[in-house]
């Protein structure tokens, strides 16, 4: 059997190949080794999820149902998630450019990755596996607070690029384009991807980042090289980041309330033009990327 392990799967080269972006989730093909990976990394990480995971996470955890030994379908898990908030996991052969991401966000579609990290590799891998999306990501979405935070993200996307289509330069649309998409990349990362939010007299995970990440879910809130601070705005969308590596500065929110007036606010700033210059260095920003924004529809 071909299996579908991350960097190793036929079936999903075959959908890049072919340039099918939203695919199906051939549940035949996973292994039993894909299988064996999941049970493995969903059983690991259960203490760590009870004593560093927002409550909000595991009430979605629970919600779920997910299965912890096989490789969840797709299917069943948008049965559970659909009626609470509206949104789905909608399964993608890869990489989503910038602006068709969030605008999944906006239509309360989550791109959702069906591969399983190498057995082998379970402790980290660059590029998101279906742990990461379906373990780390989904269960936040079945809170509403959270929910729409996430359209808001979109709408604030659908903004950037109406604003980016008014000007009639095209390099100057790239620049904008380019500096945009990092400042809203940014954001997300320090929060929906790596962030922390206080719950009661504690710090615990939010970001999907920290919370399908074994070792890094208890290395941000237990040690003393990390850097946690209470978020700013300007801080966020300047602050580069690299993927490689545990995040030595974090971002506090005082709840989802907060981080939704956020992006709001970020909304307004990309209006206003206050982060038509941000700080240059990561996130790298492809042409399919500032592509995206300049073809975006509403």
């Amino acid at each position: 059997m071909e299996g579908l392990t991350t960097t190793k799967a036929p079936f999903i080269e075959k959908a890049q190949q072919s340039g099918e972006r939203f695919i199906h989730q051939p549940y035949e093909l996973y292994s039993e080794e894909n299988h064996l990976a999941w049970s493995k990394l969903y059983s690991r990480i259960q203490e760590r999820w009870q004593k560093y995971a927002n409550p909000k996470f595991l009430e979605g955890v629970a919600k779920l149902n997910l299965d912890s030994k096989r490789v969840p379908k797709i299917e069943e898990i948008n049965s559970f998630l659909n009626p609470l908030t509206g949104f789905s996991a909608k399964p993608v052969s890869g990489y989503v450019p910038a602006f068709i991401f969030f605008d999944c966000l906006r239509n309360r579609d989550f791109p959702t990755t069906i591969t399983v990290r190498d057995i082998s590799k379970l402790d980290y891998l660059p590029e998101p596996d279906m742990f990461h999306d379906v373990a780390g990501h989904v269960p936040m979405h079945t809170d509403k607070e959270f929910a729409d935070t996430l359209v808001r993200f979109g709408d604030c996307a659908l903004s950037a690029a109406l604003v980016i289509q008014e000007l009639k330069d095209k390099e100057l649309q790239k620049q904008r384009a380019q500096s945009v998409i990092k400042a809203m990349a940014r954001f997300f990362w320090f929060t929906v991807e790596f962030g922390l939010i206080r719950s009661g007299n504690e710090l615990r995970a939010y970001g999907s980042g920290l919370l399908s990440s074994y070792g890094e879910l208890e290395h941000c809130l237990k040690s003393p090289d990390v850097q946690r601070y209470p978020i700013q705005l300007e801080w966020a969308v300047n602050q580069y980041f690299e993927i490689d590596k545990y995040q030595p500065l974090l971002f506090i929110i005082d709840s989802f309330d907060h981080l939704f007036s956020m992006v709001d606010e970020l909304e307004k700033w990309v209006k206003n033009g206050k982060v038509n210059n941000v700080s240059p260095g990561e996130p790298y920003v492809s042409d399919a990327d500032i592509e995206s924004f300049l073809h975006a529809k509403p």
